[in-house]
């Protein structure tokens, strides 16, 4: 099990003080040189390939990339051949029923069970929107947020900076993991009663790499910045590049800008979400380590009694929705109105069948 840190909050903000811990199963980096092994992980050639990294023939991976950021764009899935689209849909609803549809079946499954929450924020709890500076959750959303913490443990683990998410969300009482789960901290003390016993929850296994990834988002402003509609977000433990307001023509022009920085640093990640570019620390951390360090400091790392629910959209969250099937715990739920590749058990179309559903959960 992870250390933790005992913290002091911070009464103006409602956020726990930051500071750097380790753990055995992530590598801690030099901030002056690239980190080499233990802990590196090793990614054979085709898994990069596939995954998006940064090796490989210019011309072929310029096109996967490209290829991966339409496929990102609801707007190519809607031009498919509505029969075709329509079959797909119905079979892969077979797969992944509605949650609201399947309410009464869930419910039945965590009986007598402890239920943890834990919900991903754009797309999830705040609908996509061009800037995502501006992706404000709704007051009704907070109100539903806010009444689901005091029945359950509840978590939003999302790729955004927690100072950022924490400014839309505004509720001490939750968990918060951003970049991607690489900065988590618990509530406020006094605020949650579920850590009313429990030293604050802290942890960065990510801290030392802070000087790479602030000059590297220097570099990807700068490279970027003749893109029009290109926008870069410093997520402090990630960086985030989006090109919703993008020209698809523009795509590889950009692609070509992202990599040719990202090459620079060994240590740093390339993967893509919902048309945006993610740039990450290569350790063995995402999603699915946030949650599974969260049901840890709970106090549920062994316990057959626990009912994980985690809600979220997008790629990344889909190591917590696989991490849930290995557990053979809980339920992931993903929402989308369009079919896709997914380790949840579960869907919901959009941000308001997701407030819905995390609605009628309450006690």
């Amino acid at each position: 099990m992870v250390n933790q840190n005992v913290v002091v909050p911070d009464a103006t903000t409602g956020i726990i003080t930051v500071s750097t811990v380790s753990n055995s199963s992530v590598f801690t980096p030099s901030a002056q040189k690239p980190p080499t092994a233990p802990g590196h992980i090793s990614i054979s050639k085709k898994k990069l390939l596939k995954s998006l990294e940064i090796n490989g023939d210019q011309s072929q991976r310029l096109n996967s990339w490209v290829d991966s950021m339409r496929a990102s764009s609801p707007t190519h899935l809607k031009s498919l051949p509505s029969t075709s689209s329509e079959e797909e849909l119905n079979s892969w609803m077979k797969r992944h029923p509605s949650a609201l549809d399947m309410f009464e079946r869930i419910i039945e499954a965590s009986r007598g069970k402890e239920i943890v929450m834990f919900l991903d924020y754009d797309g999830t709890l705040s609908p996509i929107v061009a800037d995502p500076d501006r992706a404000f959750i709704s007051s009704k959303m907070r109100r539903t947020v806010k009444k689901l913490a005091k029945c359950f443990p509840t978590s939003i683990v999302t790729g955004r900076c927690i100072d950022k998410v924490y400014s839309f969300v505004k509720l001490a009482e939750l968990y918060y993991a951003g970049s991607h789960g690489m900065d988590i901290k618990g509530p406020t003390k006094g605020f949650s009663r579920y850590n009313k016993d429990k030293p604050s929850v802290l942890y960065q296994p990510a801290g030392d790499f802070l000087p790479m990834i602030d000059e590297a988002f220097k570099q990807l402003v700068e490279k970027t910045k003749s893109t029009p509609g290109a926008k870069v977000e410093n997520n402090k433990f990630c960086l985030s590049v989006h090109f919703r307001c993008v020209d698809e023509k523009k795509w590889s022009e950009l692609a070509l800008k992202v990599r040719s920085v990202v090459k620079n640093y060994p240590t740093l990640k390339l993967s893509q979400g919902r048309k945006v570019f993610e740039i990450r620390p290569m350790i063995k951390w995402d999603k699915g380590k946030a949650l599974e360090f969260l049901l840890e400091s709970l106090g549920f790392d062994n316990s057959s009694d626990v009912f994980p629910i985690y809600i979220g959209d997008d790629r990344t969250d889909e190591d917590a929705f696989k991490l849930l099937q290995e557990r053979g715990q809980g339920l992931g739920l993903l929402v989308t109105k369009f079919p896709k590749d997914t380790n949840a058990s579960y869907s919901l179309q959009d941000p308001l069948e997701a407030s819905t559903y995390t609605n009628i959960r309450t006690c």
